[in-house]
């Protein structure tokens, strides 16, 4: 188990401040082609390109990074502050003899939000990278993967009082919802979680996080929150024997019924007005598409819940199973793979599960009837800068300025066009008028839609300067058309324009 210790926790950070021991530095040590072998889960390349260094960042980056042994001597050198002692002290090695074994990974990991560039240092298990291989431990606590930037990048980047992290793991959304929160209480099933998520915490300097022991909502009986966060142990697994139930990943129900009783139960928990957001799997089965599923939870759910799904991708049963045995770290074509996969195959079919889609979810308790329902499938690539925590605040700040007027209200608000919203315009052989306009999100979800030449023009002329009324009278003298029936075309059109955050009310 780690054992946090605060002053140990700031001697180390300072240590590790004065080494650079920061993503830039490190990249910048083993070159780009090596950067990218590591999202592989390639180490060699990196210790090849560090191989003759014996400097303080190469020696800190073996060490914490690739999960090598190094002389004990060499290790206080680098850690003047803290020493090798202070990182056994911390159980994030042990001595051997001479030398100092890593018993945990600890990696800065950069992110960029609103507030601008910052940078944690994030302590976990030994994984992949660190061992090279191998199954996991049932108990593995998993640094900063994938799954938990994506979440940690969706969070709502607005000030709130307090904050639930549900299913913390080693505390990444934790810290960065403390960003815009007063408090947060973080809990999760696992002791060994828990005290990973409470080093983290010391060694970012990130007070007022709370943690607690305790499955799903137990933890927090009968208390109420601002926003809701969770990556919680979604992953289908089938209840077999000899298929390993990791901590981190299986929530120990069948198919996906711990992602229906977070829906069911997140309500009860948060202020009215208040956000969950969260990730999910959830099956297609016996005919019954995965977001139609998710809707029939939302809407059986005792507290009445404005509702934005968003299914990312969809995978049939093989590739499920396949992605996760991987993740495992059991490798294909062995025995215990097949084994596993038949387990999963068989667990599907008797369930008649043909697919299984993966995604975002963002619940709100609805402060009288709901507004919002939203479900939807977004398969193309999502910018990588594109900010869609400040993205899906600002869709609902607008949604909610919208929703609820009639047609004249809305012609009389003026709007404003996104600044990241180009159009696109394609024209046949000698034609002078295009055939085909397309206007394009160059943030958010990247998404593009057609659009006629009224609309184009419509959203060209949201500056903020004329209400939408007089946009729509101008362009019917215009196009020479009725006025009445291009607003009746039109204002549909520029709801959902709202609703995808192409345009804004001023």
């Amino acid at each position: 188990m780690p054992t946090p210790d605060a002053d140990l926790c700031r001697a180390l950070a300072a240590d590790l401040s004065a080494a650079r021991f920061r993503s830039e530095a490190l990249r910048a040590m083993w070159g780009v082609d090596a950067d990218d072998a590591i999202g592989r889960s390639l180490r060699a390349p990196a210790l090849r390109a560090i191989r003759d260094r014996d400097d303080t960042l190469a020696t800190l980056a073996r060490l914490l990074i690739f999960g090598v042994a190094q002389p004990r001597v060499a290790v206080d050198a680098a850690l003047p502050r803290s020493g090798a002692a202070g990182l056994e002290a911390l159980g994030l090695v042990e001595a051997d003899g001479d030398a100092v074994v890593p018993r945990a990974v600890l990696r800065p990991q950069s992110f960029h939000d609103e507030r601008g560039p910052g940078e944690w240092l994030l302590a976990s298990d030994l994984d992949e990278l660190a061992v090279g291989g191998g199954a996991l431990a049932e108990d593995h606590v998993l640094g900063a993967g994938g799954a938990s930037l994506t979440l940690a990048g969706l969070q709502l980047p607005t000030p709130v009082r307090s904050v639930l992290d549900l299913g913390t793991g080693c505390g990444v959304q934790a810290l960065r919802a403390r960003r815009y929160a007063e408090r947060v209480v973080a809990t999760d099933i696992s002791a060994r979680a828990l005290r990973f998520a409470e080093l983290n915490a010391a060694l970012d300097a990130a007070d007022s996080i709370e943690t607690r022991e305790g499955s799903l909502f137990a933890p927090v009986a009968g208390e109420r929150f601002d926003r809701i966060v969770s990556n919680p142990p979604f992953v289908i697994t089938p209840r077999a024997t000899g298929v390993p139930e990791y901590e981190y990943r299986d929530g120990g129900l069948v198919g996906d019924a711990l992602v229906q009783e977070v829906v069911a139960g997140v309500g009860a928990h948060l202020e009215p007005g208040g956000v969950a957001q969260f990730l999910g799997n959830w099956e297609t089965k016996n005919g019954a598409a995965g977001l139609d599923r998710v809707r029939a939870w939302v809407e059986a759910s005792d507290v009445p819940l404005d509702a934005w799904v968003v299914e990312r991708e969809e995978l049939d049963p093989i590739a499920y199973a396949e992605m996760w045995i991987r993740d495992g770290g059991t490798a294909p074509g062995t025995p215990a793979h097949d084994r596993l996969l038949d387990a999963w195959l068989d667990d599907f079919a008797e369930r008649g599960v043909t697919a299984v889609g993966f995604g975002y979810v963002l619940l709100r308790r609805a402060e009288g009837r709901p507004t919002l329902a939203r479900y939807e499938r977004v398969g193309q690539p999502i910018p990588s800068e594109g900010g869609l925590g400040a993205h899906l605040a600002q869709v609902i700040a607008a949604h909610d300025r919208v929703a609820g007027l009639d047609d004249e209200a809305l012609l009389a608000l003026h709007l404003r066009v996104a600044a990241d919203v180009t159009d696109s315009r394609h024209h046949l052989p000698g034609a002078e008028e295009p055939s085909v306009i397309e206007l394009r999100q160059g943030g958010g979800f990247g998404r593009s839609v057609q659009a006629d030449p009224a609309l184009a023009a419509l959203v060209g002329a949201c500056d903020g300067d004329l209400s939408l009324g007089q946009i729509v009278a101008a362009l019917a003298q215009l196009l020479d058309v009725d006025e009445a029936a291009l607003r009746g075309g039109l204002l549909p059109a520029v709801r959902e324009l709202v609703l995808d955050g192409f345009v804004a009310p001023a």
